[in-house]
């Protein structure tokens, strides 16, 4: 299945038990010697009988991480066409949270992400004492790097996302950048991030370099995270259409901390098939 471009393999560990080891999630992921996938997602039972399903969210690299709001999308669609659900709007336990993605009437579909995390100790972010400015309200930190210097914000939306604002996005340097600041130690557990190129106060362009996957056509939460730090820099307002590189995604939050932000997208299925591991 994939979400605006973003893929997954989608896994039923609802019928069938499923003990997935970190070599076996490479394994799935490879698109030379496996399936080939961003992330492969693993479906299950909940052990909150108040939540209907548990699903974890594991990396090209076998690693697993907190939330995939392209991957929430996904989970709708794949739990209905499995017969697992009928309902349109389905509580699903994650790393951290609980979240309530709803299938819409236009067959997008709708998640509530949360409200963003800005407690920099919960991503965890340790900048030390690099440079620092504010944009608006938008926190913002200098990195250096052999060409010059970086300002990125910094903030959570299950996965951690350091956002920096670009005047031309397909020109952006996204590998080298991204993993300059993704994979520097001041993020120890890494972190994703989003080059936004704002349009207008309701138009933006994006690519993200993920953890443990690298650039990717499309990240629910890096855009949702990116999209937060713009409204809060003062460059966006009320909802925010982003073209990804895989598709549009639309991203709503009224500004308020404690708000949640909503991620509207599509999730398309592709084929089913049968693995032995």
């Amino acid at each position: 299945m994939h979400g605006a471009g973003n893929d997954f393999v989608m896994l039923d560990g609802v019928s069938q038990t499923l003990e997935l080891r970190a070599e076996d999630i490479r394994f799935i992921a490879d698109r030379h010697l496996g399936i080939g996938a961003d992330q492969v997602l693993l479906v299950s039972t909940s052990e909150n009988p108040n939540v209907d399903f548990r699903y974890r969210i594991f990396n090209q690299d076998g690693s697993e991480v907190e939330q995939c709001g392209n991957g929430a999308r996904c989970f709708v669609k794949f739990v209905r066409h499995c017969g697992l659900t009928e309902k349109k709007k389905i509580l699903v336990q994650t790393m951290k949270t609980v979240i309530e993605p709803e299938l819409l009437a236009d067959g997008r579909v709708k998640v509530n992400m949360g409200a963003p995390i800005f407690d920099l100790s919960q991503l965890p972010f340790a900048p030390g004492a690099l440079p620092t400015r504010y944009l608006g309200r938008a926190k913002q930190w200098q990195l250096d790097h052999a060409e010059g210097s970086l300002w990125f914000a910094a903030l959570s939306m299950g996965n951690p996302t350091a956002t920096v604002f670009v005047q031309n996005v397909g020109t952006t340097p996204v590998d080298q950048w991204g993993q300059l600041i993704g994979e520097h130690p001041i993020f120890p557990n890494r972190t994703n991030v989003a080059f936004l190129e704002v349009l207008d106060k309701n138009n933006a362009r994006i690519r993200v370099f993920e953890r443990g996957a690298g650039e990717t056509l499309a990240c629910g939460s890096g855009t949702c995270a990116a999209v937060v730090a713009a409204m809060n820099a003062g460059l966006c307002q009320d909802f925010v259409e982003v073209q990804a590189q895989g598709g549009q995604l639309r991203i709503e939050w009224d500004g308020l901390e404690d708000s949640p932000v909503y991620l509207i997208g599509p999730a398309e299925h592709v084929f089913d098939g049968e693995l032995e591991i």
